[in-house]
C-alpha cells in the first residue's frame, strides 16, 4: 500500500470512528468571568463546531444533572452530544442521524428522539430510482421513536469497550408518513407516552365538525391550518390522537410537573391571533392560556413549574410606525424582526409588555419585569421554585428577575448580538444554573458554544 493510500485510509477511519455512538472528544470546557457583570461562566463547548442546544421548552440536563445534551453539526455531521458539566468530557450519543428535538426523561438516564424509516421495498429497480432522483426534504416521512439507554452509553464509552447501537436503543413504535409528523415531539411527566404534532392531510378530516381551517394569518402568510397532536406510547407504541385544531400548531411541550397536559401555541412566524393553549392528552379542556388582544405581540412561551408558563410579551416596535400601518421604505433587519407592516397595532409599549407568567389552573396573570429599553424581552423561562425568572433580548444578554421583588439583574452580557441564534435561556431543576448558547467565544460572532451560568451565591441565599 502506498504511502499516499495510507493516509487516505486513514482519514476514513477517522471520520467513521468520530462518528459513532460513544465517540469521546477532547474537552474545551473553559470557566470564565463574565466581562461586565463577573458572574461566573462555565463554557463546556468552545470551538467553532455548529453547536446547538435543544429548544428552551425541553430539558437541557439528564436526570442525574451531570450531562447536558446538545447538537453539533460539525463535530459529529449533526449527531445528539453529550457533555459532563464538571470533567468536560464530550460524548456522542446517537448514530445514524435523528430529527427534531431531543427529550431527555427527568425520572430516568432515558432519552428519546424521532429517526427516519425507509419504508420503501429493497429492490433493484427502487434502488436505482432514489440514485437518480434527489430527495423531497418536504415530503410526509415515516419515523420510528427511539429509547436511549444514556447510562449504558458513558459506561462503555469511558471504558472504551462500545457495542453496537441497538444494543443501547429501544424502538418504541412508528409513525406513518400519512400523519405528516415532524420533529415537535415532547415528553409526558409520566414519561410513558411522547406528544408529536401531526400535519394538514391526516388533520383535516378529523376537525371538530363545523371547524373551519385558518388560510393565512399576518405578513407572512403563516399560521395555516389545520393541525393536530397525537401521542405514541413508548412501552406499546400505541398511537392516540389527541386534539385537532384549525391553525398550524407548533412548540408542542408537555407540563413536566403535571402528567397528561399539553401546551402548545398556533404559530404564525409573527404574532397570533391567539397564541398560547393548552389540552389534556385525551383531548379535553381545550383553552387559551393567556387571553391576549389584538395589542399584544405574545411569543416563545414555556412551562416553568407544574402551574405556571412563563412567555415574552413583546414590546419592539415603534407606535408610529404601526399607526399609520405604512412603511414603503421597510427593510428587514435580522436584528430586529417583527417589523413588517400589517402586524396590526400590536407589540409596541403602548400597552404592557414584558416577562409574562400564568397561572395555568387560576389564569392570574403577572407581569415578572421588563427591560426599559430597547426590544424587551424575546426568549423567557423560570426557576421550578419560583424564586426567578429569566430572559434574554435582541443584543443577546441574560436578565435574571427576582419574582419577590421585581429586581432586574443584568446576569450576563456580550453574547454577541451578531450570533446565529439567541441564547434561549433554560433554567436546571434546581434552579441555581442557567443554560444558553453562545458566540461569546466565537471569532466570527456567529457560531455558538454551549455554556451554563452559574446563578451567584449571594442571589440564591435570599431564599435558603
Amino acid at each position: 500500500m502506498t504511502k499516499k493510500a495510507m493516509v487516505f485510509l486513514g482519514l476514513v477511519c477517522s471520520i467513521t470512528a468520530s462518528a459513532q455512538l460513544g465517540h469521546r472528544f477532547p474537552s474545551e470546557r473553559k470557566v470564565i468571568k463574565d466581562p461586565k457583570t463577573g458572574v461566573e461562566l462555565v463554557f463546556l463547548t468552545s470551538t467553532n463546531k455548529g453547536d446547538s442546544k435543544t429548544y428552551p421548552t425541553h430539558s437541557q440536563w439528564t436526570a442525574d444533572g451531570k450531562w447536558c445534551i446538545f447538537n453539533s453539526k460539525e463535530r459529529a455531521n449533526g449527531e445528539a452530544i453529550a457533555v459532563n458539566e464538571e470533567t468536560g468530557d464530550i460524548v456522542q450519543v446517537t448514530e445514524g442521524s435523528y430529527t427534531g428535538k431531543l427529550l431527555l426523561a427527568r425520572k430516568s438516564m432515558k432519552m428519546y428522539y424521532l429517526r427516519t424509516v425507509d419504508t420503501t421495498p429493497k429492490t433493484k429497480a427502487n434502488k436505482a430510482k432514489k440514485e437518480q432522483t434527489p430527495p423531497n426534504p418536504r415530503a410526509p416521512r415515516t419515523y420510528e421513536l427511539v429509547e436511549l439507554d444514556l447510562t449504558a452509553v458513558f459506561t462503555d464509552s469511558e471504558k472504551g469497550s462500545m457495542k453496537k447501537p441497538a444494543h443501547y436503543e429501544r424502538v418504541c413504535g412508528q409513525i406513518p408518513a400519512e400523519m405528516g409528523a415532524g420533529g415537535d415531539i415532547t415528553l409526558d411527566a409520566n414519561e410513558d407516552v411522547v406528544y408529536f404534532k401531526v400535519g394538514r392531510d391526516y388533520s383535516t378530516p378529523r376537525l371538530p365538525e363545523g371547524t373551519k381551517p385558518v388560510e393565512r394569518f399576518g405578513p407572512k402568510y403563516g399560521g395555516v391550518g389545520p393541525s393536530g397532536i397525537v401521542s405514541l406510547n413508548v412501552l406499546t407504541g400505541e398511537l392516540k390522537d389527541v386534539v385537532f385544531v384549525a391553525f398550524e400548531t407548533g412548540h408542542v411541550q408537555a407540563n413536566p410537573w403535571m402528567p397528561g397536559e399539553v401546551v402548545f401555541c398556533w404559530e404564525t412566524g409573527g404574532k397570533a391571533p391567539q397564541r398560547t393553549w393548552a389540552v389534556n392528552a385525551d383531548g379535553s379542556n381545550l383553552r387559551p392560556v393567556y387571553r391576549e388582544t389584538e395589542f399584544d405581540w405574545v411569543t416563545h412561551e414555556a412551562v416553568i413549574s407544574k402551574d405556571e408558563v412563563a412567555m415574552a410579551i413583546l414590546g419592539h416596535r415603534p407606535i408610529q410606525e404601526v399607526f399609520s400601518n405604512q412603511n414603503p421604505n421597510y427593510v428587514a433587519d435580522p436584528l430586529n424582526p417583527g417589523q413588517e407592516p400589517g402586524w396590526g397595532p400590536s407589540g409596541t409599549r403602548e400597552k404592557a409588555t414584558g416577562l409574562a407568567i400564568v397561572n395555568l389552573r387560576t389564569r392570574e396573570f403577572t407581569m415578572a419585569g421588563q427591560i426599559p429599553f430597547g426590544s424587551g424581552f424575546w426568549h423567557v423561562n423560570g426557576s421550578s421554585d419560583g424564586h426567578w425568572a429569566a430572559g434574554d433580548n435582541f443584543s443577546r444578554d441574560i436578565y435574571l428577575i427576582d419574582r419577590h421583588t421585581g429586581e432586574l439583574i443584568l446576569l450576563s452580557a456580550g453574547h454577541k448580538e451578531t450570533a446565529k441564534d439567541h441564547p434561549h435561556p433554560t433554567f436546571s431543576a434546581d434552579g441555581t444554573k442557567i443554560h444558553i448558547q453562545s458566540a461569546m467565544l466565537s471569532e466570527d460572532g456567529v457560531g455558538l458554544n454551549i455554556c451554563v451560568i452559574k446563578i451567584p451565591q449571594y442571589l440564591l441565599d435570599r431564599y435558603k
